[in-house]
């Protein structure tokens, strides 16, 4: 018997302040025997704006990116001041402790590594 380990999006939806706009990232989430995997699409912050938190068993992510101004009379403008955030229920047996985060070009890599008690394991079986 396998045991899946699941992480999901928790129910707060961001808002919107008149500023700046708040925008979940878009996030990929992977699960292999050691470890489960988030990584986040975070284009234009920088690691100082980055904050990673878990508390209990809520991982959140959040981060604000500054629009570089340019000179000269704006044509269009879609990039521009926002906020990331976003949520995610994290399942027991994570490892806090191991828990490390990279920037990489814009995106997060947030590696969740498992706790020994929910990791595969094979019994051996006697014959008796």
């Amino acid at each position: 018997m396998s045991r899946k380990t699941e992480i999901a999006k928790t129910e707060s939806q961001p808002l919107a302040t008149e500023t700046r706009p708040v925008v979940p990232p878009a996030c990929d989430v992977y699960e292999n025997a050691d470890e489960v995997l988030v990584v986040a699409d975070l284009p234009g912050v920088t690691p100082d704006s980055l904050n990673v938190h878990l508390d209990k068993h809520v991982l959140s992510i959040s981060a604000q990116r500054k629009a570089v101004p340019q000179e000269g009379k704006a044509i269009e403008v879609e990039y521009r001041d926002c906020e990331f955030r976003r949520d995610f229920a994290v399942p027991g047996g994570i490892d806090a402790d191991r828990i490390s985060a990279e920037l990489k070009s814009g995106v997060l890599w947030l590696h969740l590594p498992k706790s020994e008690t929910l990791k595969p394991r094979t019994i051996a079986v006697r014959a008796g």
